[in-house]
């Protein structure tokens, strides 16, 4: 059955078609933000994947180039592999979902969401967070939903509700909240140096509107919606737990987990399993569900003594920060290095600088190629946290964290104008045990400042996390959480700002939602610790950024042409200006305004470069003198090159004072000669002379 519903929403008519399309799938709904059209469905497996202990969620967020009029780049003119806007915009629907469904369902679920048409005016990426929502709360699986998404933009201080893709772009606030009836429960943020209570006012306008959102999904779910489906329960036998707890104590499970050191505690946490593992020997059903339980022991544990006794794994106070320290140019030869270490977690970021024309091209649904001057690319391999694992390139993880770190430098990034570079920050993973996405903020910003980067302020990152207990002022925020701490806990709520202002916040949870009090106080908390580190240990470690490049990264002159001039420098088919690069070994970037980027090593030969610029794009007068090279001998005399493609003659009368008979007798091809311009001969050509240099 085919129904239409539609509701205004900041000013534009939102549509979801349901029963039109998609009819096959659990869920779906086919979505219409003024001409953004995306296709949303939610679909689950009859049954639950064998062998697994979580619940397989995928979700797709597919951008078809025909939405926006595009042929594909490339040779193969199919969609590609998945971009980085596209992985991010999954991971920011994912997030928020996650928790709805029952955490003992393990059905696969796939949440797919195909962008098919694109307005400007409204973004596709949060048609399409709404679209999963609904078509998931209209569907049979079971989720305990439903929930919304509001993003919100600011210009010239004014909040935007679901900016245009302009004012996202431009604006000094990229802010997406996602909500269920109650609570918050997912906040992503880009922001430029924006105040606590700025983003809290914006955090929950967001959730006001999606307040409103959720009482036109109720009408849809009343109206259309399908009974949830029944499911086989992966729960753990509670006959079980009462089991493991005669074999190995509470007390006896708090001394193993509670240990600062993580190998420690792995160990012991192995030695507790091998004691499992023997009791349980006989019972072979209970066996393989043993990793899970003695998880769910260990969280458990954790969560008890942290909230009653306040007492966390490794002896920390609730708001106290690990261990830090940071150092920069551990590297040698690279543009910029540091690292920065909290704890068990370490940071490596690498700083590359390179002329412009190295910016990293995106194209996507934007209306046109856009470029990224700033790159940050963060990797986690395997024997950070002791594993052994083939690498295959950045997950969906790691492809996340760059974008947040990235996010949350960018505010402070130069312009061109200030500093003409490309800039890319690699930050590798040494060690992790929790928060190395804000490690990454606080060792880029340093490397960044090594490498002679003229920030405008410097970043920093730290997490807070949660646990929760019975009731919602039941709480306990946790300042810089852990490894063990984020797996057992209830929320990672990272933020990253200069000392004026928040710049980047990311919050996952795992529970139903957070109070404004919980949110306000994570917020608060986080910039205490912001400031600390930035005090105690980033400033004594770097506290400007260097006066210069190092000599290993490549200089830059900027030049300013007349653009009707350059065609001059270019040349017929590019002949000049290769010219000039071979001769001087330089880089030469030219834009249609006429700005000229000439990037190299050897200061001797950018200048050179610069000079042989600035004398073709002249317009000669006559008493100029330059230094040329003779490239011909006539009869009636020499033409001297004095810039690549610019050549002058002298006359025979005009080489030596006193009368030659033969040019040859004076001058030899290859010759380098000063010349005086003496303005144009009867053709039209440049005319200089050698005899009369000195009396200029």
């Amino acid at each position: 059955m085919y129904k239409s519903f539609s509701m205004e929403l900041a000013g534009r008519t939102l549509t979801v078609d349901v029963g039109r399309v998609g009819a096959q799938a659990n869920g779906c709904a086919f979505m219409h933000y003024g001409d953004t059209t995306v296709l949303s469905t939610a679909t689950a497996s009859e049954k639950p994947r064998d062998g697994i202990d979580f619940f397989p969620l995928s979700v797709e967020y597919e951008e078809k180039f025909y939405a926006v009029g595009k042929i594909p780049g490339g040779f193969n003119k199919r969609e590609g592999r998945a971009s980085e806007n596209a992985i991010l915009t999954s991971r920011v629907i994912d997030r928020p979902m996650r928790p709805l469904f029952p955490k003992d369902y393990r059905n696969d679920v796939t949440l797919n969401n195909m962008v098919m048409s694109v307005d400007p005016q409204c973004r596709p990426e949060l048609t399409a967070m709404l679209g999963a929502a609904i078509s998931t709360a209209i569907s049979d699986i079971p989720f305990d939903g439903p929930c919304a998404m509001t993003q919100m933009g600011m210009v010239d201080g004014e909040l935007i509700v679901n900016p245009s893709q302009e004012q996202w772009d431009n604006g000094d606030l990229q802010l997406t909240v996602a909500s269920t009836r109650e609570k918050v429960i997912m906040i992503e943020a880009g922001a430029n140096e924006i105040k606590d209570e700025v983003m809290l006012d914006a955090i929950y306008k967001c959730h006001a509107i999606n307040l409103e959102i959720i009482a036109f999904i109720d009408k849809m779910v009343a109206e259309v919606g399908k009974p949830k489906h029944a499911y086989e329960s992966c729960a753990i036998p509670e006959e079980l737990f009462e089991a493991m707890k005669k074999v190995v104590t509470p007390e006896e499970m708090e001394v193993a987990v509670f240990t600062d050191v993580k190998q420690v505690r792995e160990e012991n946490i192995r030695q507790v399993s091998a004691k499992l593992e023997e009791a349980f020997a006989e019972k072979e059903d209970w066996l393989s569900l043993l990793p899970e339980a003695l998880y769910q022991y260990q969280k458990k544990t954790v969560r008890k003594m942290i909230l009653k006794d306040h007492k966390r794994p490794d002896g920390r106070a609730i708001t106290q920060i690990r261990p830090l320290a940071a150092e920069v140019d551990l590297i040698p030869r690279v543009h910029g290095s540091a690292m920065f270490t909290r704890g068990q977690t370490q940071i490596c970021t690498v700083t590359t600088l390179a002329p412009l024309s190295e910016v990293q091209k995106v194209d996507g649904l934007d209306e046109n190629i856009t470029n990224k001057r700033y790159m940050h690319h963060y990797n986690f391999p395997s024997y950070s946290v002791g594993e052994t694992k083939v690498s295959r390139g950045p997950g969906r993880r790691e492809i996340g964290h760059g974008a947040l770190a990235e996010k949350a430098l960018v505010p402070v990034i130069p312009s061109e104008e200030e500093f003409p570079y490309a800039i890319r920050t690699v930050s590798e993973t040494f060690e992790s045990n929790g928060s190395t996405s804000q490690a990454s903020i606080c060792a880029s910003t340093m490397s960044l400042m090594a490498a002679g980067v003229p920030i405008k302020k410097m970043v920093a990152g730290i997490s807070c996390g949660l646990v929760t207990g019975d009731t919602d002022d039941d709480y306990i925020v946790l300042t810089d959480i852990q490894g063990l701490e984020d797996f057992f806990g209830d929320m990672d709520f990272k933020v990253a700002g200069t000392k004026d202002g928040i710049t980047a916040i990311q919050m996952d949870i795992k529970i139903h939602g957070l109070t404004r009090p919980i949110v306000e106080e994570a917020i608060a908390r986080t910039h205490e610790a912001r400031d600390y580190i930035l005090n105690e240990i980033m400033i004594p470690c770097i506290s400007k950024p260097r006066e210069t490049v190092s000599k290993y990264a490549p200089k830059i002159i900027q030049l300013q042409i007349d653009p009707q001039k350059i065609g001059d420098v270019v040349g017929q088919r590019g002949k000049t200006i290769n010219t000039i690069i071979e001769r001087t070994g330089v880089k030469i970037d030219i834009t249609d305004d006429g700005a000229v980027s000439i990037c190299g090593t050897d200061q001797t030969m950018m200048d050179k470069a610069a000079d042989m610029i600035r004398i073709i794009v002249t317009d000669f007068e006559a008493g100029q003198i330059f230094t040329g090279e003779v490239v011909s001998i006539k009869e009636f005399g020499a033409f001297v090159e004095f810039a690549p493609g610019k050549e002058g003659m002298v006359h025979i009368s005009k080489i030596a004072k006193e009368r030659i008979n033969r040019v040859e007798d004076v001058l030899t091809l290859g010759d380098k000669v000063k010349v005086v311009c003496l303005g144009k001969d009867k053709m039209g050509r440049m005319s200089f002379s050698i005899k009369d240099v000195k009396e200029v």
